[in-house]
């Protein structure tokens, strides 16, 4: 019996959008990913790209972490509806605090209900409490995914709201953590095992926002290899914060945005160890 890890070719992207927001996709062991209901103008085209890269023509699961404005927009949601056809979709578990995430909500149960119609099942998953308490419990090696939040809703608190989640279905595992914020989010990640040793891209909470989570506690344990930041050239908060930057640089923990064009970390020689960036 061999413990040997099977090639898996596997890609990520962090794109682009010449506008406040994030997108990246995940794709391994056949399997594309995209994190966040945006594609610009400017990053319609490199995901197009990306999809024919990867021998791919549609996604297979369009992932949302929050229903706010720069994760998830009305009318880039209805172009990657149209155009990439997503066969499942995992969506926040809070309820929509604003007329465009009452938008995109709807266009989701439209989209799902239209697709109906021509004999195409689409799955809805609405990472909340109930649906994490559900799951079983993440153990040891394989590749599957792991949702970590949210456990709780924080009322009125929707960043702490945002849906976490490690992808490790390929060689290099990434770490979503959409905008939370709170230390005891913190806490809880880093004592889970599987998080706190697995984790080789991690994206950084909140576009790199000096908040209670991203502290060097936190990133001594955690311990990624590298570290990424979707953040517009001219954005008005300055994201990554330099105090972020600073810890980084401290730690020896490379950071690397999306200021001046698209991140792309790739799998190398067979698949089972190296990565690109």
């Amino acid at each position: 019996m061999t413990t040997a890890l099977k090639p898996v070719l596997t890609r990520f992207r962090a794109y682009q959008l010449g506008t406040p927001g994030s997108s990246f996709s995940y794709f391994a062991d056949q399997g594309f990913t995209l994190i966040e209901g945006r594609a610009t103008e400017t990053s319609q085209a490199s995901l197009m790209h990306e999809l024919e890269t990867c021998g791919k023509s549609a996604i297979d699961t369009l992932h949302i972490t929050s229903w706010d404005k720069d994760h998830c927009e009305i009318n880039e949601l209805l172009w990657i509806l149209t155009n990439l056809k997503p066969t499942k979709i995992e969506y926040p578990g809070y309820a929509p605090h604003s007329e465009m995430g009452d938008d995109c909500l709807e266009a989701i149960t439209r989209y799902q209900q239209k697709q109906k119609t021509i004999g195409r099942e689409i799955k809805l998953r609405q990472i909340n409490p109930e649906y994490i308490k559900g799951l079983d419990t993440a153990k040891g090696l394989g590749y599957r995914e792991i949702f970590y939040h949210p456990r709780v809703l924080y009322p009125d608190q929707s960043n702490n709201n945002s849906t976490v989640k490690l992808f490790r279905s390929g060689m290099f595992n990434v770490a979503s953590l959409g905008d939370v914020e709170h230390p005891n989010i913190g806490s809880m990640l880093r004592r889970c095992k599987i998080f706190s040793s697995e984790v080789d891209i991690l994206i950084l909470a909140h576009h790199g926002a000096d908040n209670g989570l991203t502290t060097k506690k936190f990133l001594e344990e955690v311990e990624p290899t590298v570290t990424i930041c979707s953040s517009d050239y001219d954005n008005q908060f300055e994201h990554p914060k330099q105090e972020i930057r600073d810890l980084l640089i401290e730690l020896n923990i490379p950071i690397y945005t999306t200021k001046t064009g698209d991140v792309v970390i790739t799998s190398l020689f067979g698949h089972r160890t190296n990565y690109r960036v």
